[in-house]
């Protein structure tokens, strides 16, 4: 299933790299937050970065939840790097690109820069302010990075460093009388807490940069849905109303809509189709949930004990290797525990994506869907033990 939001990229590209007086701001960097899996990566890919390319611009863009384990850092310099290569290659898709939509000639040889791409963001090499200065100055547009879960960006001081060094290029770049281009730096993430602290913390590099919430999918990409499955549906295809009501309901994630819709196709000729979504939607919105709740519970019960600590106290969770914090879980699961045991059941969490650093001795849970399903589960169990449980 392709659905394009073609018109609310282009709007999007030429808010960024064309602004009116009030959207200059962008500038400053634009951060998006939104639930997991609500098609922000496919919107990035299929639609916004087009449209961007459209008008010139040349896009950088890294996942950093491809590789959780990796250092933040490294995967955007890694980027950077992979893209002054290709327009360093003669006949490269990028610069190809480049001189359908720029009067610049990129040239056959591509683009010359004086420093070594594979010392980009070193101690020792090129900074990024100069290697997008350079590369602005050749190009003569603009340069887009985007960092999709940016928030995994928080928690280390290489990560912080990364965060700095992205704003000094930005006020380096965007300062300059006459630039022939601007940086732009977008980031994305599942956890609007975290995506929001980047900009509204002042010792954050983007303090005071632009925060917005995704704008998920809506009642268009519901008519298109239902128009698309109308053969296969016939007499058991929902109002638009209650789709839209059940789309919602599951969290407006793409993934989980289609799953309703093929389980209402099984039922029965004489059910009533209306009926059965809504019902259908709460039970697939608690089984995403699941899934990841299992993941803990697999890692068995002290790693449940620590889990439950994070999410009992919400927020970016400190003390969970703290003498307090270790006789509470050997009272959860009836035997002692070491801060090495908890250090190693972290990093597997963290490993699944379950948990995230927030900073040194910090965590939290990254989506926040899972920890309010945690809680919920917890508040079941107590209820169930009663008073005396």
């Amino acid at each position: 299933m392709t659905y394009r939001r073609t018109a609310l990229a282009q709007q999007m590209a030429q808010q960024l790299l064309r602004p009116s007086f009030l959207d200059t701001s962008l500038r400053s960097g634009l951060f998006l937050s939104g639930q997991r899996r609500v098609g922000k990566t496919t919107f990035l890919a299929t639609d916004l970065i087009p449209a961007l390319e459209a008008l010139g611009a040349i896009v950088v863009y890294v996942d950093l939840w491809s590789q959780p384990q990796s250092n933040p850092a490294d995967l955007v310099h890694g980027a950077i790097r992979q893209a002054l290569q290709e327009l360093q290659t003669p006949g490269s898709g990028i610069l190809r690109r480049l001189k359908q939509v720029s009067s610049i000639d990129a040239g056959a040889a591509g683009f010359k820069f004086g420093f070594k791409l594979a010392d980009v963001g070193k101690d020792q090499g090129a900074s990024l302010a100069r290697a997008f200065t350079e590369l602005i100055d050749q190009a003569r547009t603009d340069v887009v990075l985007i960092v999709d879960e940016v928030q995994h960006a928080l928690g280390s001081a290489d990560g912080d460093t990364l965060l700095h060094a992205l704003k000094a290029a930005r006020d380096a770049i965007n300062t300059r009388p006459g630039t022939p281009g601007h940086f732009l730096f977008i980031g994305t993430g599942s956890h609007r807490a975290r995506v929001q602290e980047l900009t509204l913390k002042g010792n954050q590099a983007f303090n005071g940069a632009v925060t917005n919430e995704f704008p998920v999918l809506g009642r268009d990409f519901i008519d298109y849905v239902l128009e698309q499955v109308r053969p296969q549906l016939g007499a058991m295809l929902p109002s638009a109303d209650v789709a839209e009501a059940a789309f919602r309901a599951m969290g407006s994630r793409p993934e989980e809509l289609m799953k309703a819709l093929n389980i209402l196709r099984s039922l029965p000729p004489d059910a009533l189709p209306d009926e059965h979504l809504p019902t259908i939607a709460q039970s697939l919105g608690a089984a995403a949930a699941d899934v990841e709740l299992q993941k803990v519970e697999a890692m068995g019960p002290l790693a449940q004990a620590v889990f439950s600590r994070i999410c009992s106290i919400g927020g970016d969770v400190k003390g969970v290797f703290t003498a307090e914090a270790l006789k509470a879980y050997a009272a959860q699961i009836g035997r002692e525990a070491t801060a090495q045991e908890v250090q190693g059941i972290i990093g597997q969490m963290t490993a699944a994506n379950l948990l995230m650093r927030v900073k040194h001795g910090h965590y939290g849970v990254t989506d926040p869907f899972v920890e309010k399903a945690w809680r919920a589960k917890l508040q079941a169990d107590r209820l169930l033990l009663g008073p005396e449980g």
